[in-house]
């Protein structure tokens, strides 16, 4: 047995994103982990998520990465690459979050996400990536992409299928809905980079992306990359016709609210993914494969490991079922560990190793580029109606 190595790890950020972080950190068992410190935007943020961790609160982004091995960056999708190169030039390892980067507006504070010309969104986002990638090159640290669906059970179990039998995938469909994000943020571009293609259909984008490369890697030994895209944005909520009764979230400023993404590989096969804020009764994750040898369904959420009924609301008061559900009444659909379905456990061990003894990524920054790079490609699309348009490769 090896010995067991110390990492060193600091947040940036303090609300939903760090805590789920900081959850996943402490179920680490491969090496010992221990947390420094957090950095936040504000004094008081930072506070009231260190006291009751225990943890020191950094008022400098730089004297926190001066005491750590690895940062989770759980900040807004704006401020990643700072953070992120910032890191890596101290030889840190960024545990980005997701969306990795993109494009946040022109600086103005009344920018207006649905005016400006896609093809200069694209450039921008291409650039940010760029400068990402070679922070990357010259440093002796790693970026490791926090896309959890990569980690979650289902899709590695399916990697392992693919691997072991030489699959061809044919195709893909991938779809994440819930009734809105945690994030008082989200919503305006300036801030998230775009809508529900970047805020949600970037899981599912980033899995399909991820397993050709994994049919790519075992047949051929080198990842079968995306080529074109054909997509379709939607602002539904924004309707004049909407008829609102209160069960979704609508205050989204200059975002869609749902997408439809059409993928198309290098070797001709595809993958569709759907995305939006408009799916009740909890979250909506779900993976199908149509291979040359298997098909594989992976129900991610919902899924029947646990179903409670309930006839009183308010006896599950304090009953965590699962997330963004809604009523708690009646059936249910329940996931006793939420976390591990979702692969934030898996994710962070799987970091924590390359970080302590150089295991490979399986969640890199190249998953990373071609998913960011698919995503704004299919705003390029959307905006001339559905086009069909190439991908590019940062």
């Amino acid at each position: 047995m090896r010995e067991k190595k110390s990492v060193r790890a600091g947040i940036v950020g303090s609300r939903f994103a760090a805590s789920f972080h900081y959850g996943a950190v402490e179920r680490v068992y491969g090496v010992t982990p221990e947390v420094v410190g957090v950095h936040s935007r504000t004094r008081d943020s930072a506070e009231a998520f260190a006291t009751p961790r225990g943890i020191a609160v950094f008022d400098d982004l730089d004297a926190l990465l001066d005491q750590v091995d690895v940062v989770h960056v759980c900040t807004p999708p704006v401020t990643h690459e700072a953070v992120a190169v910032a890191a890596l030039r101290r030889g840190v390892y960024p545990i980005i979050e997701k969306p990795f980067t993109g494009f946040f507006g022109d600086g103005g504070d009344d920018f207006d996400g649905r005016a400006f010309p896609k093809d200069k969104a694209l450039d921008a986002a291409m650039a940010s990536l760029r400068r990402i990638l070679e922070a990357e090159a010259a440093s002796t640290a790693k970026v490791l992409y926090a896309e959890n669906w990569i980690y979650m059970p289902a899709i590695q179990k399916e990697r392992d299928v693919i691997e072991k039998t030489g699959a061809q995938i044919l195709w893909m469909h991938g779809e994440q809905g819930h009734s809105g994000s945690h994030s008082p943020a989200y919503g305006y571009w300036k801030f998230n980079g775009g809508g529900s293609a970047v805020g949600k259909g970037c899981h599912p984008l980033s899995a399909v992306l991820y397993l050709k490369r994994v049919e790519g890697r075992a047949r051929d030994g080198k990842p079968i990359r995306p080529a074109t895209i054909t997509a379709r944005t939607h602002e539904l909520t924004r309707l004049p016709g909407y008829r609102d009764a209160g069960h979704l979230r609508t205050d989204y400023h200059d975002i869609e609210d749902a997408v439809m993404l059409h993928v198309t590989f290098e070797d001709g096969t595809l993958a569709t993914v759907f995305a939006s804020e408009l799916v009740m009764g909890g979250i909506k994750n779900r993976l199908e494969v149509i291979a040359n040898n298997h098909r594989a369904v992976c129900n991610i959420n919902p899924n029947d490991t646990m179903r409670t009924y309930n006839p009183v609301e308010a006896a599950f008061e304090d009953v965590y079922l699962v997330e963004k559900l809604g009523t708690k009444q009646g059936w249910a659909p329940v996931i006793p560990d939420e976390d591990h379905t979702n692969g934030f456990p898996q994710e962070i061990e799987a970091f924590y190793r390359t970080v302590a003894y150089g295991e490979p990524v399986e969640s890199d920054s190249g998953l990373a580029a071609d998913t960011i790079a698919t995503v704004y490609a299919g705003y390029v699309s959307a905006e001339a109606g559905g086009k069909e348009t190439p991908i590019p490769r940062a």
